[in-house]
C-alpha cells in the first residue's frame, strides 16, 4: 500500500486529464484483479448435473405405482417436450427439475454476491435426484410441470411453481376491482385461491354513468388483457365510470394450441360470457352496498372463465360467517336457483368460532358435506396443535382451497411431498427430508409479478413440507412410529429451515409443515393420498383420455381395459387395477371418529400449518354425531371438511371396489407399457394443489 499522491495534469490540446507514467502499471495491475474476481466462467454458467450421473439413471425402470397408474399419469401431466421434438422420460423429468432448482439457487446467490460451494452443491443435487428418481418425495406436481422449463429458466414465472393463494375481501373499499383480478389471474395461471366475503357491505357500488359515451378495449390475445378487460368492467360499476364494450377480435379461436402452459384455447366466448354475467350480477346490486352474494358470484363466475369448457382447471374456496344466512344459502339452489351454473365453483367454508353451537351448520353439511369448517383463531395462535400459543400467524386471514396452508390476504403456498412408507428408516427419512425442504426453501427465492405477494412471501417465505401414504405407514409400522416419525422429522426440518436460510441469507420460514391431499403425485409414488383412506384394498381406478390421445394404443396394447366414454363422445376410459397394500383398512371400515382423531393426531406432532382431511362419514349412523364431534375436536383442527358416503352406482365409476380375485384376473392381462419413442404430445400445466376433493 502506498501513500503515494498523484497529481492529474490537462491536457488543454484534448481537454482531457492525463495520467502519470508511474501510476499507469499500478492501474492496469488493479484492473486485472478486478477482472478476475468479477467474470468467472463457472458462475455464469447455469447449474448442470454431470452427464455421465445421469447416464447411470436412463436405463434404470422407475418404480411407478399401482400397476401402471403412476406411469401414465406421468405420461399425460409430467413428460414435457424436449427441444428435439419427443417426450420427456421419468430420468430428464428429474434431471430438468434439479437443475432447474439448482440453477435458481445459483442465480440467488451470484445475484446477492453470496457464496456458491459448487462441490458441495453437486453432493445435494445428486442426492435430491436420486430421491426425486425413486419417488421417496416428489416435488408438487407444479414443481415437476414447470421446474427447469422455459417458464422459469427464460420467463422467471416462478408464481407458477406455487400451489395455491388466498385474497380477503377486507378493506376492498379502497381498491374494489384488486381482489377480483388477483383471483382471476392466478387462477388463469393454474394458482387455487381461497377468499372471504369480509368486504361485503363495506361500499356502494355506483352503477356505470348514464351520461358518458361508452369507451371501448381491445382485449389482446394474453393471460395479462382478459384479467385487464375484467379489471375495466369492474370499475366501470365500482366507480361509476362510462360504459366498456370489448373487442375480442385478437383473441385466438377456440382449439388453437396454448403455448408455456400446454392444452388448446377454448376462444372468447367464456370471457363474454364472463363480461356479460358479471354486468348481471352489479346491475342488480347498483344503488346498494356489495353483497356476500355478489363477492361470492362475481370469483365463481371468474372460476367458470378459467375452467373454459373442461379445457382449463381452477379452484377457490370461499369463506363466510357461520351465522350469516345469506352465505349458508349460497348452495341451497332452491334460495339461489340461478347459482346452480356456477356455484359448483368453490367449495364454500365457514370461519368458525370457538365454543359456537353448530347445530344447524351441521345440518347442512351432513346432508351434502358443505360448508367445511375454519378456525381462523386456531390458524393464527398455534403452529402445531399441542398447547402452546405462538401467535405466529396473528396476520393470517384464510387458507387455500383444500385448507392446508394457513394464509395472509395475497399470500401463495408451495408445498412438496414426501412419503414416508417409501423408507425403511427413520435416518433415511430425515436425509430425504432434507432435500424436499431445499427444494421448498428453493421455491421462495422466487418472486412473483404481484408487490402485495411479493411483500408478504419475502417476509414469510411459508412453506408446506407434505407426507402422503399415511394409511400404509399406519398398517406397516404403527401409530408409535408415525408419532417418532412426525417429531423427529419436524424437529430436523426446523434445523434444515436454520441452515438453508443462513445460506440464502433469507428469514426462516414462518410455517413449514403441512398434510396436503394429493392426487396425481401421489399416483406416481404409489402412495395413498395424504390421511386418506383408500376406497378398498383392491379397486380400479378409471382415468379418462381423449380417443385421439398418443397414450390410447400403448395402454390398449398392453392389455388394459379401454372403452368409449358413456354419453362423452371423443373420450375413452381406461381402468387400471389398483392394490394399495397389505393390512390397508378401507375407508368405510374407519369410523368419523378415528378420521377426526388421526387428523388431529397430525395437527399436534406434525403440521404447524394444517392437515387437509375430508371425513367420509355414513349419513345415517354418524351424521348426527357431526355436532358432538366438533365440539370436542374444534380444540385441536384448524380446519376440516366432511363428505357423505356414496353407495350410488353409475357406469364408469372413477373408483370401483373390486375383489382379490378380480385384482389378480385383471392384472394377469397386462403386460409392461411399451411407449411410443417418437411420441410428441404438450402435457397440459398441472394445476394448483392436485387434491380430488378441491378440482372442478
Amino acid at each position: 500500500q502506498s501513500n503515494m499522491s498523484v497529481d492529474f495534469e490537462l491536457n488543454t490540446n484534448t481537454n482531457i486529464f492525463e495520467m502519470p507514467q508511474d501510476v499507469k502499471p499500478v492501474i492496469e495491475m488493479m484492473k486485472t484483479f478486478d477482472t478476475t474476481a468479477t467474470s468467472s466462467t463457472a458462475n455464469d454458467t447455469p447449474f448442470t448435473l454431470p452427464p455421465n450421473f445421469i447416464r447411470k439413471y436412463s436405463n434404470m425402470q422407475p418404480d411407478f405405482g399401482f400397476s401402471g397408474l403412476g406411469e401414465m399419469v406421468y405420461k399425460r401431466t409430467y413428460s414435457r417436450l424436449r427441444e428435439d421434438g419427443t417426450n420427456e422420460k421419468w430420468y430428464q423429468t428429474v434431471e430438468r427439475v434439479v437443475n432447474g432448482t439448482f440453477n435458481m439457487q445459483k442465480k440467488w446467490t451470484k445475484s446477492h454476491m453470496l457464496q456458491w460451494n459448487a462441490e458441495e452443491q453437486m453432493v445435494l443435487a445428486k442426492d435430491m435426484y436420486r430421491r426425486i428418481f425413486e419417488m421417496k418425495f416428489l416435488p408438487p406436481g407444479r414443481g415437476l410441470w414447470a421446474m427447469g422449463s422455459a417458464l422459469t429458466e427464460e420467463k422467471e414465472l416462478y408464481a407458477a411453481l406455487n400451489n395455491c393463494a388466498f385474497v380477503s375481501t377486507e378493506g376492498m373499499e379502497k381498491n374494489p376491482s384488486q381482489p377480483f383480478t388477483f383471483l382471476m389471474d392466478a387462477s388463469m395461471l393454474g394458482v387455487g385461491v381461497g377468499f372471504d366475503t369480509v368486504g361485503a357491505k363495506s361500499f356502494v357500488v355506483k352503477g356505470i354513468s348514464e351520461t358518458a359515451s361508452s369507451l371501448c378495449y381491445q382485449i389482446p390475445d394474453s393471460r395479462e388483457g382478459w384479467v385487464e378487460s375484467l379489471k375495466h368492467l369492474l370499475n366501470s360499476y365500482f366507480y361509476g365510470y362510462a360504459p366498456v364494450e370489448f373487442d375480442y377480435s385478437l383473441i385466438r379461436l377456440a382449439g388453437e394450441p396454448i403455448r408455456g402452459f400446454g392444452g388448446v384455447s377454448s376462444g372468447p366466448q367464456c370471457l363474454k360470457d364472463l363480461h356479460k354475467d358479471v354486468r348481471d350480477v352489479l346491475s342488480k346490486n347498483t344503488g346498494k352496498p356489495i353483497t356476500v352474494t355478489s363477492i361470492v358470484d362475481i370469483m365463481n363466475l371468474i372460476g367458470r372463465c378459467v375452467v373454459a369448457g373442461n379445457l382449463r382447471r381452477t379452484a377457490e374456496i370461499a369463506f363466510g360467517n357461520a351465522d350469516d344466512e345469506e352465505y349458508i344459502n349460497l348452495k341451497n339452489y332452491e334460495v339461489n336457483p340461478h347459482r346452480m351454473a356456477y356455484g359448483w365453483t368453490s367449495n364454500n367454508s365457514v370461519f368458525a368460532k370457538l365454543g359456537m353451537d353448530y347445530t344447524n351448520v351441521c345440518k347442512i353439511a351432513a346432508t351434502n358435506g358443505e360448508p367445511g369448517f375454519c378456525w381462523l383463531d386456531n390458524m393464527q395462535k398455534y403452529d402445531r396443535m399441542n398447547g402452546v400459543v405462538t401467535n405466529t400467524d396473528h396476520r393470517a386471514k384464510g387458507g387455500n382451497p383444500c385448507l392446508e396452508q394457513t394464509l395472509e390476504s395475497y399470500e401463495m403456498c408451495c408445498l412438496v411431498e414426501t412419503f414416508p412408507n417409501k423408507h425403511e428408516t427413520l435416518q433415511d427419512y430425515i436425509e430425504t427430508l432434507r432435500v424436499a425442504y431445499l427444494y421448498a426453501k428453493t421455491v421462495t427465492l422466487g418472486r412473483t409479478h404481484w408487490p402485495e405477494t411479493n411483500q408478504v412471501m419475502l417476509r414469510n417465505r411459508r412453506i408446506g413440507t407434505s407426507m402422503s401414504g399415511i394409511a400404509q405407514f399406519i398398517a406397516s409400522k404403527g401409530q408409535e412410529a408415525l408419532r417418532e416419525w412426525c417429531e423427529e422429522g419436524y424437529d430436523a426440518i426446523q434445523r434444515f429451515d436454520k441452515e438453508f436460510s443462513d445460506k440464502f441469507a433469507v428469514p426462516t420460514s414462518i410455517k413449514t409443515t403441512s398434510i396436503k391431499p394429493s392426487g396425481t403425485v401421489s399416483l406416481l409414488a404409489g402412495a395413498t393420498p395424504g390421511v386418506h383412506y383408500p376406497i378398498s384394498r383392491y379397486y380400479q381406478r378409471r382415468v379418462r383420455l381423449a380417443a385421439d390421445s398418443e397414450l390410447v394404443t400403448p395402454l390398449q396394447e398392453a392389455g388394459y381395459p379401454i372403452e368409449p366414454a358413456v354419453g362423452n363422445p371423443g373420450t375413452m376410459v381406461v381402468s387400471f387395477p389398483v392394490d394399495a397394500g397389505e393390512g390397508l383398512r378401507k375407508v368405510k371400515e374407519v369410523s368419523m371418529w378415528e378420521q377426526l382423531g388421526l387428523a388431529a393426531f397430525l395437527q399436534k406432532h406434525w403440521a404447524d400449518n394444517q392437515v387437509s382431511c375430508t371425513v367420509t362419514f355414513d349419513p345415517e349412523t354418524e351424521g348426527h354425531q357431526m355436532k358432538h364431534a366438533l365440539d370436542i375436536y374444534q380444540y385441536q383442527l384448524k380446519g376440516i371438511s366432511f363428505l357423505p358416503h356414496c353407495d350410488g352406482v353409475y357406469p364408469q365409476m372413477p373408483y370401483e371396489e373390486i375383489t382379490k380375485e378380480e385384482y389378480e384376473t385383471m392384472k394377469s392381462n397386462i403386460v409392461p407399457i411399451r411407449w411410443a419413442d417418437g411420441s410428441s404430445y404438450d402435457p397440459q400445466a398441472e394445476r394448483f394443489c392436485d387434491g380430488d376433493h378441491c378440482t372442478l
